[in-house]
């Protein structure tokens, strides 16, 4: 191999800049010790979560039962979900997230309304709201799906009977910087600090026909 002269005096010729520093730190040891340790910690992860365990929440978004967090200390790594539940002609709250989300419709029926927004993601992250919105109905076994970045609310059409959707969205979002999630609007129910208990979440469901 023949190197020539010129190339290594261009390539050492800014040692005086590179080689400036006494900051040390194991960085590089630090993710050989977090493999290695990975399946301990693991090991005592939850595989089974059970109901009593998936904490329930009165958020701004609305009545939320979380089935998978990445609070919670479960094997899941890059998905969350929750169970929402609207109560009989209520509404959820009104939010707008980069992340696409999945629904199953689990119980009751509804419809979704739903606003495309305008993206621009350079040194400033910028959204702007298009005119249209759209909405869309669905009922128990139904899927819907929330494009990303799309304005969304969930609306019950019963006034006798509970929806409950389960949402799902991915994580990965989060983990590369761009965990957007902005609420619009609040779910009529929210009471900030409010303590759920199943008396009080049998109150929500319960028929009022």
């Amino acid at each position: 191999t023949i190197i020539q002269k010129g190339a290594i005096n261009m390539a050492w010729g800014e040692t005086s800049a590179w080689i400036d520093g006494t900051e040390n730190q194991n960085l590089y040891q630090q993710l050989l010790d977090d493999a290695e340790t990975a399946p301990e910690r693991n090991a005592e992860r939850k595989k089974v979560v059970h109901p009593h365990e998936m904490p329930w929440e009165m958020a701004r978004q609305g009545l939320l039962k979380h089935l998978l967090n990445e609070g919670m200390n479960t094997r899941m790594e890059t998905v969350d979900a929750y169970m929402q539940i609207v109560p009989p002609g209520s509404k959820s709250g009104k939010h707008r997230h980069l992340a696409e989300e999945c629904l199953y419709v689990l119980e009751g029926r509804g419809y979704d309304m739903h606003q495309d927004c305008d993206v621009e993601i350079t040194d400033k992250y910028f959204w702007k709201p298009q005119e249209l919105v759209q909405r869309f109905d669905y009922e128990a076994g139904d899927v819907v799906y929330v494009p990303p970045n799309t304005i969304h609310q969930h609306f019950n059409s019963d006034t006798n009977k509970p929806l409950r959707l389960i949402s799902v969205i991915n994580r990965i979002f989060k983990h590369s910087g761009l965990n957007d999630l902005e609420q619009l609007e609040d779910a009529p129910e929210f009471q900030e600090g409010l303590v759920l208990t199943p008396d009080l979440i049998r109150d929500y469901l319960r028929d009022k026909g």
